[in-house]
């Protein structure tokens, strides 16, 4: 049976080459690595051409230095897409990465995509506080779930939140329905 692959028009940008080799075995789509978090600024330079020409998805592991290169990358380069997978679909034995999920897995990270606009104020810190999502991490972990934002200590997730435009009623929405 032949399988068409799924084509990803934005450039993907990952850590190294495994994760290079697992999203082309599934999928048909280029990537920038970035070669670990000590990115150089020809790397960043190739990212913001790829931005401006086709979009890029930032697309890291789930672990310290993957949120480090993906914070880095979102500051140097505006309105790029983020892809996060959760930890538990990205394990194998004493590792975590993009590299060691599987297709589905992937795809669905990879089909919900969140984009960061910086100083937007649709939540504020009190309405993040009456929510119960400081303090409460398994709570904040099931909104950051919900969203597809990563799991995220408190004031992470306030500022993705906030830079995604949630508003309290939206978080209350989903809230509810889980």
């Amino acid at each position: 049976m032949d399988l068409v692959m799924k084509k990803i028009h934005e450039i993907i940008v990952v850590e190294g080459k495994n994760d290079t080799n697992t999203l082309q075995s599934y999928f048909e789509c280029d990537t920038i690595e970035t070669g670990g978090d000590q990115i150089v600024q020809t790397t960043i330079d190739r990212i913001k051409e790829a931005q401006r020409v086709r979009g890029v998805i930032i697309f890291t592991d789930p672990d310290s230095p993957g949120e480090h290169i993906r914070r880095w990358i979102n500051d140097q380069v505006p309105g790029c897409k983020n892809a996060f997978i959760p930890k538990d679909k990205a394990k194998a034995p004493k590792k975590v990465g993009v590299e060691h999920a599987n297709a589905q897995d992937l795809w669905e990270a990879l089909s919900h995509c969140v984009t960061f606009e910086d100083d937007v104020h649709t939540l504020d810190w009190q309405d993040f506080i009456d929510l119960g999502l400081v303090g409460n991490q398994s709570l904040r972990n099931s909104v950051c779930a919900a969203f597809h934002i990563g799991p995220c200590n408190g004031k992470t997730c306030f500022k993705r939140l906030n830079a995604m435009h949630v508003t309290k009623a939206q978080i209350e929405r989903k809230m509810n329905h889980e």
